[in-house]
């Protein structure tokens, strides 16, 4: 999968993109990381990228004509390829979100600056708008950086183990159960004793009830859209009258 990152400031994801996961799934050629600075694509001594905002108030706006210049410079007229704006407008970067790009064979991550971009980028150029979460980053450079983490976790043999991802929070709808290592026994805290027993079948149990038992204790409403069996329905009934 490939992704073309556009941005104001380039220097900030080599240092992320060449190392762990990324980077080899970057030299097995899984994924094709190509970064490009908006500066390039303006025409003035000073390469301007911003300017005061029409109609007064604080901070500048990107201009659109370097943002258009660079967009139709890398992937050409009638592409198809989705042109993603990071800004806090946008719809809230989940996991369905994260699977449903990853099914694309390229995307365009547009970072915004300052504060923000003029809207004829948005009205004539962007088709999705990603944000994550419900605050407020200097830049679109990190949110696009969680995008391409995200994502790249999905194609198939980034990871190690196959199946990884499958058991990630949120991958299946739930929060993921607990996790234990070596040694068994430590400042006697004790792994539970169903993770030693090698019954495969009664540790996928365990852990599909842990995952249910902490979704309901910290994210209750992930459990309105989790995919649930009626027995794990009257299982979360059941902590619930114990509670």
């Amino acid at each position: 999968m490939q992704f073309e990152v556009f941005t104001l400031l380039p220097e900030v994801f080599p240092s992320y993109l060449e190392t762990s996961i990324l980077k080899r799934a970057i030299d097995r050629g899984l994924i094709d990381v190509r970064v490009h600075n908006i500066r390039d694509y303006t025409h003035d001594k000073h390469h301007t990228t911003d300017d005061t905002p029409y109609g007064g108030g604080g901070g500048m706006v990107m201009k659109p004509e370097p943002v258009f210049e660079a967009i139709a410079s890398i992937l050409g007229p009638g592409s198809g390829v989705p042109v993603i704006l990071l800004t806090p407008q946008g719809r809230v970067f989940n996991q369905r979100v994260a699977d449903e790009l990853s099914r694309h064979e390229k995307i365009a991550l547009i970072c915004g600056r300052y504060e923000g971009v003029d809207e004829r980028i948005r009205e004539h150029l962007v088709t999705d708008e990603i944000s994550v979460g419900d605050f407020v980053l200097t830049g679109g450079e990190l949110p696009a950086l969680i995008v391409i983490d995200a994502v790249s976790r999905l194609i198939p043999g980034v990871l190690g183990d196959p199946t990884g991802a499958e058991d990630d929070s949120h991958a299946m709808g739930l929060l993921e159960y607990p996790h234990y290592t070596r040694p068994p026994e430590f400042q006697g805290w004790k792994v539970p004793d169903v993770l030693l027993s090698g019954d495969h079948g009664k540790i996928e149990k365990w852990r599909r009830e842990q995952a249910i038992l902490r979704t309901l204790q910290r994210r209750p409403d992930l459990l309105e859209t989790a995919e649930l069996s009626d027995k794990e329905r009257k299982f979360i009934e059941e902590i619930k009258r114990n509670l």
